[in-house]
């Protein structure tokens, strides 16, 4: 009768690489080369994936979450995203980094990634979803360099999350931005595009870089690309210039601006606004109306566009094309207090 199978032994091997279980309890690898006799790797799983790595001219590091993560960054997939993506994933590194970066990713299996979601990242559960969607994507390098058989974070269950149903009400947004339209000429333009954001439903990173020759108020529309893509489609909006969207257009257009700026939202320099800096201006702007108690609703730049969503089913009785699939409009962004539906006649 031959040995019992020893599955979990074998979990996170290099191609060709063999467990061997031993009566007291401890497990030999080998490595069987290509025409050539088996190679005993001793007991060390670890040290026997460094010699295999070796013996086929690659890095000691090769395969660690570390080195993958570099791998991923030079692959079509990450071309693809947008600069504010690239930006997310950058800043979900550094504690995915500091935990697996030298952990080989054969050695990563669903209870590690489970331990790092419940345990790891107990404190940020929703930051740590986001980290193991990174993780999950370097994962899929290793797969199809053959590093691993499957992807392990498929298996694990994320934390559950909390929609957000925070959004400002229209009585409290309209006395926010006649706050606004009171201060230094910087932030009534950081006013004007929370007023954008509400009126048209886009995100800032769609408008930040917005110009003139965009806005067709001939004809009544603006055009604004989608910043995601729908497999890899370049995919653009055309929004109705309504009077409120008018009206605020006019004021833009009134502001003082070198002849030549094409931007409709610029800074100081005529240059349209970096994130970071929209970011701290906009932090600075609602923590001051909040202060002087303009506003009693702590809502981000996101929520707004959760308030367009919202008032455009209550105004129009439907929900917007915001995305692919409408049932991502209606569970991230309908913030609806109430529901109207009529009783049997």
């Amino acid at each position: 009768m031959g040995r019992p199978r020893d599955r979990s032994s074998g979990m996170g091997l290099l191609p060709r690489m063999e467990p061997r279980p031993r009566k007291d309890g401890l497990v030999t690898y080998r490595y069987h080369p290509v025409g050539g006799k088996p190679i005993n790797l001793g007991t060390d799983k670890n040290e026997a994936i460094r010699r295999v790595l070796s013996m086929n001219g690659k890095a000691e590091n090769t395969g660690t979450i570390e080195w993958l993560w570099g791998e991923y960054r030079q692959n079509a997939d990450w071309n693809r995203l947008s600069p504010r993506s690239k930006e997310d994933y950058a800043a979900y590194s550094v504690h995915l980094l500091r935990v697996f970066g030298d952990a080989h990713a054969g050695n990563i299996g669903p209870p590690e990634i489970a331990r790092y979601l419940r345990k790891e990242r107990a404190e940020a559960p929703v930051r740590a979803n986001r980290e193991v969607a990174l993780l999950s994507n370097l994962m899929n390098v290793a797969v199809e360099q053959g590093l691993i058989a499957a992807n392990p974070c498929s298996q694990v269950r994320r934390n559950k999350e909390r929609a957000r149903s925070t959004t400002p009400e229209p009585a409290e947004f309209a006395a926010f931005i006649a706050w606004c339209g009171t201060l230094s000429p910087q932030r009534q333009k950081i006013g004007m595009m929370a007023e954008f954001a509400a009126l048209a439903g886009n995100r800032r990173v769609e408008f930040l870089e917005l110009t003139w020759p965009q806005v067709d108020e001939a004809l009544g529309v603006m055009r604004i690309q989608r910043a995601k893509q729908q497999d890899g489609q370049v995919k653009f909006e055309t929004i109705d210039i309504t009077p409120p969207l008018a009206d605020l257009m006019q004021r833009l257009r009134a502001l003082p601006r070198a002849a030549d700026c094409l931007y409709v939202f610029t800074t100081r320099d005529g240059n349209p606004y970096a994130e970071d800096g929209f970011t701290t201006m906009w932090h600075r702007t609602r923590a001051e109306a909040l202060k002087q108690g303009v506003i009693q609703t702590s809502f981000t730049f996101h929520d707004l566009r959760a308030y367009y969503t919202t008032q455009h089913k209550k105004q129009y009785g439907s929900l917007p094309d915001l995305h692919a699939n409408s049932a991502t409009t209606a569970r991230v962004y309908d913030r609806s207090k109430s529901v109207s539906r009529k009783g049997l006649g």
